[in-house]
């Protein structure tokens, strides 16, 4: 796929040059210098002149290349251009020219051992960690050790090794969502959507086997016809949660999910990304907004903005913040609120209402007046920005997903402990007036 890995420095000068196919001058890094590097008019991180195609990242004060003359998969070789950027970090703690001209040897060994004909192979750092040192030294590896790390680099785990132990077996899950709103000005839901994922942090002894079990009425919907909406919305009334859009880390047995609705899977050493996804169905709205905006004419704007939460007395959310937007002409602001601060920010043309402490099922009240300058020859008219909100809510989750249960199997039966966490936050919660 690849025919080449080239790193440079901002001067346009090689410090790294490695060719894995025939048919490739080494002149072509001339081509990047004086195309790319020396060319500030260019923006496109790919560049594409006859047949050869240039890929690019820059990182720090290097500039990172992947040089291919056939139809590549763009994407992937983004992808793997990242995990070199991962694997400095991992070995000499940041990326640099510094530390390249400081391990060349070491990074001529990786892209060797990451890399075979320009194909990518297994770039996990602990798999690679453990016969690539830090100092670029082999170590002398028993038969038995030799022969575990060859299974894990060639086989179907590179995420794990079985050698793991740890006194005390836990599990913590972390269930992230990022609700987005878009409201009309009559209380309208525009757009609601959900964005989430699922963190696990595992230190867990053994290869154990994990079956991580959602809400009971799950629907994953997938792609089909143009009449799929009424089906989906049907389904939704039904009290179920719908999920779009799933992306699993590569432990999960996929054919054991698409049969039962199980996830299934051997997880990595410590934290990884389990699960993500994104719902459209049934969306709880944690806050609603209700605004009220008064322009009388040219010279004041009265705001009137109430905020209520939906969620039960026995949860919080934390850092709520209402942006409320004011005329590029605004003078002073004076601001009543029921609870919080609110303060007037020239710089941001806008109010910022805080309140540190949000009670599931209160209702809060912000009343104010920004008065105008008038005197302004050139007034343009105010396009009212929608008010902005953010905010950090713990054990909710606006999809409605739930967890369950998580079942730990290993072959010594020892005992875990599992922790639950889900914690709901604004995207883009936006509402109109």
């Amino acid at each position: 796929m690849l025919s080449a890995i080239l790193l440079y420095n901002q001067k346009g000068e090689v410090l790294i040059s490695r060719i894995y196919r025939d048919g490739l001058r080494r002149s072509i890094s001339d081509l990047f210098r004086i195309q790319v590097i020396s060319n500030t008019d260019v923006r496109s991180p790919v560049l594409t002149l006859g047949t050869t195609t240039f890929c690019h990242v820059k990182h720090e004060n290097i500039y990172i290349v992947a040089v291919s003359r056939q139809n590549a998969d763009v994407a992937l070789i983004f992808e793997f251009l990242y995990k070199i950027v991962a694997l400095g970090r991992a070995y000499f703690g940041k990326l640099d020219e510094e530390a390249i001209k400081n391990n060349f040897t070491l990074i001529y060994e990786l892209l060797d051992e990451v890399m075979d004909f320009g194909y990518p192979q297994n770039t996990e750092t602990d798999t690679l960690k453990m016969y690539i040192m830090t100092e670029g030294v082999r170590s002398e590896i028993r038969a038995e050790e030799s022969r575990k790390i060859t299974m894990q680099a060639t086989g179907a785990m590179s995420w794990r090794r079985d050698d793991i132990k740890y006194r005390r077996n836990e599990v913590f899950v972390d269930v992230f969502e990022d609700v987005n709103l878009l409201m009309s000005a009559t209380g309208t839901v525009l757009r609601a959507d959900v964005a989430g994922q699922i963190i696990l942090r595992a230190f867990l002894s053994g290869m154990p086997e994990c079956k991580f079990g959602l809400n009971d009425r799950l629907l994953i919907d997938q792609p089909d016809d143009g009449n799929s909406k009424s089906k989906r919305a049907a389904k939704a009334a039904a009290g179920s949660v719908t999920l779009e859009d799933c992306q699993f880390h590569q432990c999960v047995r996929l054919g054991r999910f698409d049969a039962d609705r199980t996830i299934s899977f051997i997880p990595p050493d410590g934290e990884f990304e389990l699960m993500k996804y994104r719902a459209t169905e049934n969306i709880n709205l944690p806050f609603t907004v209700h605004v009220l905006v008064n322009e009388i004419g040219r010279t004041k704007v009265e705001y009137q903005v109430a905020v209520k939460a939906t969620f039960g007395a026995k949860l919080f959310a934390t850092n709520v913040v209402l942006k409320i937007p004011t005329p590029l002409n605004t003078a002073s602001v004076t601001t009543h609120v029921t609870q919080g601060k609110a303060k007037y920010e020239p710089s941001e043309n806008a109010i910022n209402w805080k309140i540190s402490r949000f009670t599931g099922g209160s209702e809060y009240v912000f009343s104010g007046e920004a008065e105008l300058l008038s005197s302004m020859t050139k007034h343009k008219t105010w396009s009212r920005p929608p008010v902005a909100m953010q905010f950090s809510l713990m054990m909710f989750t606006s999809s409605g997903l739930l967890v369950r249960y998580l079942k730990v199997f290993e072959k010594s039966n020892y005992s875990s402990v599992k922790w639950v966490r889900y914690v709901v936050r604004a995207g883009s919660y936006e509402i109109r007036f």
